[in-house]
């Protein structure tokens, strides 16, 4: 097993807790980073993937933010797609009356309409901060700067959730795409990025998808298990994607990705 390139997923996967990789993470991928190049793929925002980039030690390779919407090189923009502001808007419609709250995020930007405990664990887990202000002021200040979303985060109850996600499909289908984090949350992204159109743009020279080694457990890692050349699921992924992982590692608690390191890749 030679992969050119080994990428992964964070939350759930990489992290071996709500906000950090172990020692032993830390380790492995430093055994390996000579031999390939280490991609964190994630539906974060740069601020809180690039801590995890320095304490792996890969500053130097390319992050994946916003499931692919946002790929950075250092501060160079490789590739930014958003959701349109009138699409944004539109979805601020459809939320309003189920008092469901927006989190708009633009590169290194994250508004939302008021503080929650939804709110705090994000800027605890991510080591991010959130600006606050109402959501049709962020939409008004969007206006004048000609600026769309890089990823939306609709924070509601089950019930909201419930509603709100046969609207999307239905009426926004064809431009976003929308993922259910859980009961209560449903993260919504640009229809024509994904995590594996992010790597394909990362490929070098006589580089092919076949040459990536890929780790997730969630439903917007499922392309990018899918295509690439080995995916890997966590044993706390889900379900549907471990039916289509080529390998099924350890929970993430219990540094699943590591020990797949540790176990598969000899350099």
């Amino acid at each position: 097993m030679k992969p050119r390139l080994l990428c992964s997923d964070l939350d759930g996967t990489l992290l071996s807790t709500k906000s950090d990789v172990s020692d032993f993470t830390v380790s492995e991928l430093n055994r390996i980073k000579a031999a390939m190049r280490i991609i964190l793929v994630s539906a974060r925002m740069p601020n809180g993937m690039r801590y995890l980039q320095k304490r792996l030690g890969i500053e130097e390779q390319p992050i994946i933010c916003y499931n692919g919407a946002l790929i950075l090189d250092n501060e160079r923009e490789i590739h930014s797609t958003t959701i349109p502001l009138n699409i944004v808007n539109e979805i601020f419609n459809y939320c309003a009356p189920l008092k469901t709250a927006l989190g708009l995020y633009y590169k290194d930007e994250w508004f939302v309409p008021g503080n929650s405990e939804r709110v705090q664990k994000e800027i605890k887990y991510t080591r991010t901060n959130a600006i606050f202000r109402p959501t049709t002021e962020t939409l008004a200040d969007w206006e004048t700067r000609d600026i769309g979303a890089h990823k939306i985060m609709l924070m509601g109850t089950k019930k909201s959730s419930d509603t709100l996600m046969p609207i999307l499909n239905e009426k926004l289908g064809t431009i976003i795409n929308c993922y259910r984090s859980n009961d209560t949350l449903i993260e919504i992204a640009p229809k024509t990025v994904s995590k594996l159109t992010a790597i394909k743009q990362l490929l070098k020279s006589k580089e092919t998808l076949a040459d990536v080694l890929a780790f997730g457990d969630n439903y917007n890692d499922l392309e990018m298990l899918n295509y690439c050349g080995i995916g890997v699921a966590v044993g706390n992924a889900r379900d549907e994607v471990k039916k289509i992982a080529d390998f099924i590692t350890a929970n993430n608690t219990q540094n699943g990705v590591a020990q797949f390191v540790q176990q598969h890749l000899v350099i």
